[in-house]
């Protein structure tokens, strides 16, 4: 079993102390190398000054033999410095010697009298213990001749403040990275409730509480659109949901109709012998029902697939003036059977399936034979990108209009006859519509009721 991914909130403190270990330890390291540089800077420019003060001394002033008379005057100016000052001639033991740690120092260069020495002449070397020393050796012309004058800085006390403010540093950094933690966890935790609320409300979701949406009122802003999403996809699942259960219902009651016919004829018939005359009649009205539920059940296949039929669509260029002629010529049978014209008009060009064209044409074309008044006329009409089917016939009742596209939907059940469409023919041709991006829209007036295909308009 693989293991658990780490929280958001982990993840996020983890990043956020992080940012903030980083953050100040690097302060601290900027900080710290700062004060190292200037503590030193200060040593060294005290050890310089040492240098240049005593070699204006012995070049002017005092003999070595004076120096040699007053040991108290080196130990007044060293303080309680654990210091080297060592003056002598060239090659000689020095006359002057203060060197209370017993530091041996290496050879080192001699600085000339004509020049002042600096920083870089400086060298550097560790005591036992670790401690840092700095010094240097310069040559003083004095009037009893050459003497060379060396002098060293042991770093003890900056070292000292240096380790204190290093482990006071680290002890802020840690304290940092720990109070960052904590408090980034807090807030995240707290930042992050409205997720858990959704989480939760997620998983209270039923098919009965589809309808029942977030609140939005003290969502976070960022979080808005989330909830606004999250609520108009549960608003679609409550309509698909409610459409599916309405559908499952009118589908149980189309096929429960034919169904009960064929068992009422059959158990009629089986009831007593019967003539092959009688069991002909019985066969011819079984198979009238079997040919409905065949044309129910392809219809119902249809709407199933509508959604996912984008992809198997072949569109191409359609001249609507051949496409209405055609309608017209395959349907003026039915039509002159009521008494009624076909009448077609108009032209124009749209980007549509042939097929599913024709067949959401047909659709419309007889559901007006058949509910049209007799003895009038049907128009067909095209302009563009619309196509009207229009018949006179009897008015419909604006409830009834506005749900004329649903499934199974009849406005009048009571004018059912055998070979219609079960209420699926205009739902076939809003899917048809809606596969082409375009729609199907209904209107009624005085001169009857209008069905109209309107396609998109193409991109320009």
């Amino acid at each position: 079993m693989s293991a658990r991914a780490p929280s958001l909130i982990l993840r996020a403190t983890l990043g956020f102390a992080l940012v903030a270990l980083l953050a100040v330890g690097g302060a601290g390291a900027f900080l710290y190398h700062s004060l190292e540089r200037t503590v030193l800077e200060r040593a060294d420019y005290a050890l310089l000054g040492r240098l240049a003060h005593f070699r204006s001394l012995l070049s002017a002033d005092l003999s070595l033999e004076t120096l040699g008379r007053s040991p108290q005057l080196f130990a007044n100016m060293l303080g309680n410095e654990q210091d080297v000052f060592l003056i002598g001639t060239p090659g000689a033991k020095p006359v002057i010697a203060s060197n209370p740690l017993q530091i041996a120092l290496p050879d080192l260069p001699v600085i000339p009298q004509t020049r002042r020495p600096t920083r870089a002449d400086l060298r550097e070397g560790r005591l036992a213990d670790g401690i840092r020393w700095r010094a240097a050796r310069v040559a003083v012309n004095t009037p009893e001749g050459p003497v060379e004058l060396t002098a060293a800085h042991v770093l003890r006390n900056e070292d000292t403040t240096l380790a204190d403010f290093r482990l006071g540093l680290l002890g802020a950094v840690t304290l940092a990275f720990l109070a960052t933690a904590g408090l980034g966890y807090l807030l995240l935790r707290r930042g992050l409730a409205p997720l858990r609320r959704i989480a939760r409300h997620a998983g209270g979701i039923t098919p009965t509480r589809l309808a029942a949406p977030l609140e939005l009122a003290d969502a976070p802003r960022e979080l808005q659109p989330l909830v606004e999403n999250y609520n108009a996809m549960l608003a679609r699942l409550a309509d698909g949901y409610g459409r599916l259960v309405q559908f499952s219902a009118d589908l149980a009651h189309e096929i429960r109709t034919p169904i009960n016919a064929l068992m009422g004829h059959t158990e009629v018939a089986l009831r007593q012998v019967r003539s092959s005359e009688e069991y002909q009649t019985l066969l011819a009205s079984n198979l009238e029902e079997l040919e409905r539920i065949s044309r129910l059940v392809e219809s119902i296949l249809f709407l199933a697939r509508a959604d996912d039929a984008q992809a198997v669509l072949t569109p191409q260029p359609l001249q609507l003036a051949e496409e209405l002629a055609r309608i017209a010529d395959y349907f003026e049978g039915p039509a002159d059977e009521r008494g009624l014209r076909l009448v077609v008009a108009g032209g124009g060009e749209v980007i549509a399936d042939p097929l599913l064209l024709r067949r959401a044409l047909s659709n419309l074309v007889a559901n007006a034979i058949r509910y049209a008044d007799p003895d009038g006329e049907i128009q067909l009409q095209a302009d563009g990108g619309r196509i009207r089917v229009s018949n006179a016939g009897p008015a419909l009742a604006p409830e009834h209009l506005r749900r004329l596209f649903d499934r199974f939907y009849r406005a009048d059940p009571s004018r059912h006859q055998p070979h219609d469409s079960n209420g699926l023919g205009l739902a076939i041709v809003a899917a048809i519509m809606r596969l082409h991006g375009g729609r199907a829209e209904v209107e009624q007036n005085e001169r009857g009721i209008h069905f109209s295909l309107v396609f998109p308009t193409p991109a320009a």
